[in-house]
């Protein structure tokens, strides 16, 4: 578990932030989020004011990385970038989550390592860290600047055959009541444009490989404006499925097998391929060693599906 409980007895009373940087190493904000978060006790009881003096019995829950071996794939001074495989959180969405990437991240990076960026879930690929606080800021302000381009890998059902662009407006679902869609295209909302390049086309399973360029970074960018132009990125559960599998599938009551049925594949066939950007007067292009090419461990064959394809086109 990567949140464990530290329990010790403190003779001498010391405020609380500063008995936490000399037990951990941290900053004063980092303790500080520690209070807030409610992951000191003194006798048994939640510690809520962030400067008082404190003995006795105590416990901390902190965070403990644990890795798995996902090795690093290139580090530097500033930052670390490892390959994230699908179905790891990149960070832990509770106390309880047994593993995600921070743990990677925290065992070869250090204390102070940090994602600079977040990659969904089922999304495998490229993930950055920063190795120290400098680094996080700076990586965090040129991915919010879009000063570090990106480019995905989707294999997505039918046959593309020439690059194609979308330039459609997205807009953050509010009732999902209707539909299980996180985002919608629509004119009220912000402006998204991403580029689409055709690599291969696999007959077999009538799916082709394109590179995705997104220009913007809207949540769900790429699965929404595939979604909208009929080419549905395989395994994706919420676009191009019926609100019936959708529901199943945010309630973890979709099996593999259904949903290799339903959507094409046991998972989303979403794939980060690279990062260009520079800093410190160097430029670097990183790319994944994963080559995202094999379809057999996780593709269905397509010609039984079509009944299945959700006739959501018209939600547009």
């Amino acid at each position: 578990m990567p949140f464990i409980k530290d329990n010790f007895y403190i003779d001498e009373p010391i405020p609380a932030f500063i008995m936490l940087m000399q037990r951990y190493g941290i900053s004063q904000p980092e303790a500080q989020r520690i209070i807030d978060r409610g992951r000191i006790l003194v006798e048994g009881q939640t510690l809520a004011d962030k400067a008082v003096e404190i003995s006795g019995n105590t416990e901390v829950i902190i965070f403990k990385p644990v890795s798995k071996g996902n090795l690093p794939i290139f580090k530097t001074k500033d930052f670390i970038v490892f390959d994230k495989p699908s179905g790891i959180l990149v960070h832990p969405k509770t106390k309880a989550t047994p593993y995600s990437m921070l743990d990677e991240v925290r065992s070869f990076g250090g204390k102070d390592a940090n994602a600079a960026h977040r990659i969904d879930m089922e999304t495998s690929g490229l993930l950055i860290a920063s190795l120290h606080k400098e680094a996080e800021k700076f990586l965090k302000g040129a991915f919010e600047k879009k000063d570090i381009q990106k480019s995905y890998r989707a294999w997505v059902r039918g046959k593309v055959d020439k690059p194609f662009s979308v330039n459609k407006p997205i807009i953050v679902n509010q009732d999902y009541s209707r539909i299980k869609h996180k985002v919608f295209i629509s004119d009220n909302g912000k402006e998204a444009f991403t580029e689409f390049i055709p690599i291969v086309y696999n007959e077999k399973y009538d799916a082709t490989l394109l590179e995705c360029i997104p220009h913007t970074g809207r949540t769900h960018q790429i699965r929404i404006h595939l979604f909208h132009v009929k080419h549905p990125i395989l395994g994706d559960p919420l676009y191009g499925v019926n609100y019936e599998t959708a529901e199943k599938y945010l309630e973890k009551r979709l099996s593999n097998e259904e949903r290799k049925f339903t959507t094409g594949a046991t998972r989303l066939m979403l794939h980060a391929y690279s990062l260009d950007f520079e800093m410190n007067e160097n430029r670097y292009y990183i790319v994944s060693q994963n080559r995202f090419i094999d379809l057999s461990k996780s593709v269905a064959l397509g010609n039984d599906r079509e009944k299945n394809i959700d006739d959501g086109w018209k939600h547009y």
